[in-house]
């Protein structure tokens, strides 16, 4: 009876983290800047992660201050758990923004989003 409940709290465990149905979404987050990039290079390049969930089945997308962005370069599955990808801005483009923001989407899924506003970097 005892190794009944091990083998169950190992499935609810595995369930947790791999569930069958690939619904669990992934949660999404913005790397800024470095300041040394902006100050030396001219150019902001900013890092969203999708991880957990099933990120591979997710696509990544970009808004600045509210209008879409294509981005500059996406990689592909880093390891297995996570999807980046990356958006280039001018310093100056960087300068004016107020907030980037990067959408995960999956068809028949809400849609994940995480902001970054420029005022909550550090300079």
């Amino acid at each position: 009876m005892a190794q009944s409940r091990g083998n169950k709290m190992v499935e609810l465990a595995l369930k947790r983290k791999y569930p069958e149905n690939g619904n669990t979404p992934p949660k999404v987050i913005i790397l800024p800047p470095s300041s040394a990039e902006i100050s030396s290079l001219n150019r902001a390049t900013l890092l969203c992660v999708a991880s957990e969930g099933f990120p591979s089945d997710w696509s990544l997308s970009w808004k600045v201050d509210g209008s879409s962005r294509s981005q500059e370069s996406s990689a592909g599955l880093l390891e297995k758990d996570a999807l980046p990808s990356s958006l280039t801005l001018s310093e100056q483009e960087w300068m004016k923004s107020v907030s980037v923001s990067c959408e995960a989407t999956r068809s028949g899924q809400p849609a994940v989003t995480a902001q970054l506003r420029r005022d909550q970097c550090s300079e």
